[in-house]
């Protein structure tokens, strides 16, 4: 085994050093530079306090005026003194009323003069005589050399105050012009409390084989000295990849609760900021608070916002930003960033965009695909999330797995809640099948829409989705046709519900054909019966499209395309970029052709199948829903099941 790299000599150095001499120790905090510093304070301080005395004495000068001796023997001759006080021949005084001042503008109530020392007056009997009373106190209080130091102490201490706080802001990372801006510090991440209900994989369900690779790492977490005797590494990431919905977050909590680690949870677009650099000093503080309390796990959800791969060219502002956080992830999750003990765990669902040095081995250890789940892997779902919901007799929770094929966890839960507003709304004290399949047609077709069509347009509704039900049945190997309705639900006015009676992992050209004949069937009817067209089948033409492409573009179904994947699978976004222009003209035609074909078997079969057509549409005006056995019964279809052959 290698020696673990050495640990940093300081927290503010941002390398790492093996092997070289040791440097001397450095000066304490309280040397020249801390004193210097302190002296030019210091200097600062008592500059800001002799400008502060030199205007509060400028504006405190024109509250008591100084008179003329004549004038205060005038005042007190005439009774208009009520008190003063003498230190010496200087007198303050305060009148009885205002009187305005003979040398300026205004008036004056209190005031200051000076007694001539060769005055010869009687000043104590005429004061006696007019009833001044003369005190003991200054009658203008004067403020104290302590409160002259705070007053003028105060614009330096607000200036201190505000030089500490953005210090503070620069140490956590949020210096020049980041911290000017005033933002907020970064969310600390989630970390679950041991004493807390941790998620486990009794939590998890449907993802079994994505469950044996995890148990790995949380083996590692377990007996962490089992393998470091063995000279086994523990794996740097784990990368969970796989459509939205299909429980990636959850699994990362799982892991960290069956372990029983601390979990560190964040998102990727809470690292990248306008300001470069700040999301690379959040990464250094989100893995030295995982180092802290090692061995843990950090999830970062989203990792493609940062993790895409990086361009060759130059980039400014926030791609900058970006490629600078996902350089600080790389550094951190590298054997000499020190991060032993703390696994990564990231979630994506875009794994083909990101950078290959994030996905190397040494990085991210393993790529783990986390796939929407099987039949019994949803009805396990599906138990997990009807635990807390009172369910009646009636409800049959394989059947609903069934008939949900290609559903995600999320989709499932949504379906599970949606059942248990119904059954709110209904004033049941229980959620019913019923309550269930109307969730899953909620959810699955859209919510139903109150809208009042006229009878011709009912008509066609009607033999347009009759037309894709009855094509449904006749073509071998299709789907069965599970519910039609004409009722308007989402953006349809009518939907023609056909699933898999098990979950399909690879398609035959013979069942793709037979989608696209089943997806032209309600145009066929249309064009069969009232001999138009009309716009309502304009989502089938795009799903027939799309097959189209994929058949004679990516899975070699055209003998002239020939065994080639000829275009990405973002067809729609890449289309005539990926290929040359001669064979783009033969994707075209061959796409063409094969549509053309499946049109024509669609309007024959119609024609020759004609009553039965008529009698479903008739059924639908009438009932305008059908569920699947009254809708085989009226057609007069055998239906055939995996197991046995039941005609109904």
């Amino acid at each position: 085994m290698t020696n673990p790299a050495p640990p940093r000599k300081s927290p503010e150095q941002p390398w790492r050093t093996e092997g070289t001499p040791e440097e001397p120790p450095k000066p304490s905090p309280g040397g020249r530079r801390l004193r210097g510093g302190w002296w030019s304070l210091a200097l600062t301080a008592l500059i800001v306090f002799l400008i502060a005395n030199l205007v509060l004495s400028f504006f405190g000068e024109g509250d008591e005026p100084t008179i003329s001796y004549t004038e205060f023997s005038k005042q007190v001759d005439a009774g208009n003194v009520s008190k003063i006080y003498s230190k010496g021949d200087a007198i303050q005084g305060q009148l009885k009323e205002k009187r305005d001042r003979p040398d300026h503008d205004g008036s004056y109530t209190k005031f200051k003069t000076q007694r001539p020392s060769f005055a010869d007056d009687q000043l104590w009997e005429d004061l006696s005589k007019n009833k001044v009373t003369v005190t003991a106190e200054p009658v203008v209080q004067q403020r104290s050399f302590l409160a002259n130091l705070l007053i003028s102490l105060a614009p330096m201490l607000l200036i201190i105050v505000v030089w500490i706080v953005i210090a503070r802001r620069m140490r956590q990372g949020l210096g020049g012009a980041g911290g000017m801006f005033g933002r907020k510090p970064p969310p600390k991440p989630v970390e679950l409390e041991a004493g807390e209900r941790r998620t486990t994989f009794e939590d998890v369900a449907g993802i079994d084989e994505v469950e044996g690779e995890l148990n790995d790492v949380v083996d590692f977490l377990k007996n962490p000295d089992a393998y470091r005797r063995m000279g086994a590494k523990m794996p740097r990431g784990v990368l969970l990849a796989g459509p939205p919905g299909t429980g990636k977050t959850l699994l990362a909590r799982a892991v960290a609760g069956e372990a029983g680690v601390p979990f560190f949870s964040a998102s990727a677009s809470e690292f990248i900021e306008m300001i470069v650099g700040v999301g690379a000093s959040r990464v250094r503080e989100l893995f030295a608070e995982a180092r802290k309390v090692a061995p843990s796990i950090i999830f970062i959800d989203e990792i493609d916002t940062i993790g895409r791969a990086r361009g060759g060219g130059g980039s400014v502002g926030g791609h900058d930003e970006r490629e600078q956080t996902l350089n600080q992830i790389l550094t951190e999750m590298d054997g000499f960033s020190g991060s032993e003990g703390v696994i990564v765990i990231a979630a994506t669902n875009r794994a083909d965009v990101l950078d290959p040095a994030l996905t190397r081995p040494g990085r991210f250890d393993r790529i783990v695909n986390v796939s929407p789940p099987d039949r019994g892997g949803r009805e396990a779902i599906l138990e997990i999330h009807t635990r807390e919901i009172p369910l009646a007799d009636d409800v049959n929770l394989t059947q609903v797995a069934r008939t949900t094929p290609g559903m995600t966890g999320a989709e499932l839960a949504n379906l599970a809640n949606e059942a248990a507003l119904l059954a709110v709304k209904r004033g049941q004290q229980q959620v019913t099948q019923s309550d269930l399949s109307e969730a899953l047609e909620k959810v699955q077709l859209g919510a139903e829409r109150p809208l009042v069509m006229p009878l011709e347009e009912r008509r066609r509704t009607a033999y347009h989705e009759s037309g894709h039900a009855l094509l449904g049945m006749l073509q071998p190997g299709a789907d069965p046709v599970r519910k039609i309705t004409i009722v308007p639900r989402g953006r349809a006015l009518g939907v023609t519900l056909s699933t898999p009676e098990s979950d399909k992992y690879a398609y035959t050209e013979e069942y793709l054909r037979g989608r696209i004949i089943g997806a032209l069937g309600g145009m066929a009817a249309e064009q069969v019966v009232f001999g138009v067209v009309t716009t309502g089948a304009e989502s089938d033409l795009e799903q027939v499209t799309n097959i189209a492409r994929g058949m004679v573009a990516r899975w070699g179904m055209s003998e002239r395309v020939g065994r080639l994947s000829a275009l990405p699978n973002d067809a729609q976004q890449a289309y005539g970029l990926a290929a040359a222009p001669g064979t783009l003209d033969v994707i075209d035609g061959e796409m063409r052709r094969i549509v053309d074909d499946c049109y024509e078997e669609a309007c024959r079969k119609l024609r020759d199948h004609r009553g039965q057509l008529d009698a479903l549409a008739e059924a639908l005006l009438e009932r305008e829903t059908l569920e699947e056995a009254d809708a085989y019964r009226i057609a007069g279809v055998a239906r055939l099941t995996k197991d046995t052959e039941e005609s109904i």
